[in-house]
């Protein structure tokens, strides 16, 4: 019987990946206190993008007039979730870097939320 090489590199490979992603250092969770004074302590776009992001089920309660489990607000969140990367990657294009104001904090969460969620303002 010839020795599975490919196999077990293939398992060692995925165990090192398990190991390796317990072992890193998690991302902090981030609340809307962080974007107070933006001046003082800039943000990265990334991280004001995600935490935007992560608002989609606030935002289509509030644009369904609906609660979560009831149709339209799932379709809703659904619809959002379809869009988030291509969303992300038209805020990436649109922003600096570096988020350093309540204005373009403004401006970026506008216009993220008008792409993710686009009846939420109308």
């Amino acid at each position: 019987m010839k020795f599975p090489i490919v196999t077990v590199s293939l398992v060692s490979a995925a165990l090192m990946f398990v190991l390796w992603d317990q072992a890193r250092e998690q991302p902090e969770v981030v609340d809307a206190k962080r974007f107070t004074s933006l001046a003082e302590n800039p943000v990265q776009l990334s991280t004001a993008v995600g935490w935007i992001v992560t608002q989609v089920p606030s935002l289509c309660e509030d644009a369904t007039g609906q609660p979560p489990g009831t149709g339209a607000y799932t379709r809703c969140v659904a619809q959002a979730e379809t869009r988030t990367s291509t969303c992300r990657r038209a805020m990436y294009d649109q922003f600096p870097s570096i988020v350093a104001s309540e204005a373009v904090f403004r401006d970026l969460s506008i216009t993220l939320i008008n792409c993710l969620v686009p009846d939420a303002l109308g």
